[in-house]
């Protein structure tokens, strides 16, 4: 019914975690700082990212939504998390999920799909992301990404590059410039698929400027160090999220052999590749009756968590 087990971060509740003093707990003044604890804390994840787990899908859906909501901030929107996941699983099958759920759905396709990049991938995101680039701005863009991603640079300083490029192009991408900075990172560091991590800082400590003018932007002054203290950051806010995951789809394994529903395999599957499953699930082996029931007994047994707080068009997770 389940997938084996991949590696041993697969069959354990304990994934990598990110020392505590690469972490930001104060003032760091020192670029070469900030640079150590952003290696030590991608050490930590690259572990994890290269273990593939079978819940990986869920952890990347999650880390998106989390994406998702800071990038609506910065686009001036009010969707939090749980706004912006009742709009894209509360949808019928092929309706526009609005434009925060674009936005949400920028960030999942992010955390799918193999880091690259291509002039007709990045046309469909500028689209979600209500910009509007031309071809051509878009086909140098691209070549631009293959040449930071190609360079010397450490992981951290490319993705810094990308998104400073970006806003000196178009001051008013910023969004993209943050899609495009976690894909370059993930280029440099080989992963098979992109880690949605670095908007979601765009509003703590890493990026406060210090002297009482707000925010540190893309391309500004500091704007590399920023960036490294929100990898590392981010980093330990992503593996942290993995051993919660973790533990909840050890109990789900546990659970599912006490399973009698003939479509059970599938909504198991579905809970370790998704942030969330409607309640009304529907598959060729599952009626939205048996899901029903099926979530609630995986609910009685600890083994899923119910989302969304509602008696009605319920949401449940790992």
């Amino acid at each position: 019914m389940l997938r084996p087990a991949m590696s041993p971060i697969a069959s354990t509740c304990e994934p990598p975690a990110v020392p505590g003093w690469a972490t930001q707990r104060g003032p760091v003044t020192s670029d070469a700082e900030a640079a150590f604890m952003a290696g030590a804390a991608l050490h930590a994840l690259d572990t994890l990212v290269n273990a593939a787990p079978p819940w990986a899908g869920a952890w990347r859906q999650r880390l998106a939504l989390k994406c998702a909501a800071a990038a609506a901030r910065l686009a001036g929107r009010a969707e939090d998390e749980a706004r912006l996941r009742d709009a894209w699983h509360l949808r019928s099958p092929g309706d526009d999920p609005g434009p925060a759920g674009a936005i949400l759905g920028a960030w999942r396709q992010l955390s799918v799909q193999p880091p690259a990049a291509s002039a007709d991938r990045l046309e469909k995101i500028v689209d979600q992301l209500g910009l509007h680039w031309d071809g051509a701005a878009l086909a140098y863009l691209c070549t631009e990404i293959e040449e930071v991603a190609g360079s010397l640079r450490p992981a951290p300083f490319a993705a810094a590059a990308i998104a400073a490029h970006v806003v000196a192009m178009r001051p008013d991408s910023e969004l993209i410039a943050w899609w495009l900075a976690d894909l370059v990172l993930a280029q440099r560091l080989r992963w098979p698929i992109a880690v949605p991590l670095l908007i979601a800082q765009v509003h703590t400590p890493a990026f406060r400027s210090g002297n009482g003018h707000g925010r540190i932007r893309p391309g500004e002054q500091k704007f590399e160090r920023a960036v490294c203290l929100a990898v590392a950051q981010a980093s330990a806010e992503a593996c942290r999220l993995a051993a919660d995951i973790a533990r909840n789809a050890a109990r789900l394994t546990a659970a599912a052999p006490k399973l009698r529903a003939k479509g059970a395999g599938e909504a198991i599957r579905l809970l370790l590749d998704e942030d969330a499953v409607p309640g009304s699930l529907q598959t060729p082996h599952l009626s939205r009756w048996g899901a029903r029931r099926l979530f609630e007994r995986l609910t009685g047994l600890g083994a899923v968590r119910e989302l969304s707080g509602r008696a009605t068009f319920r949401i449940y997770g790992l």
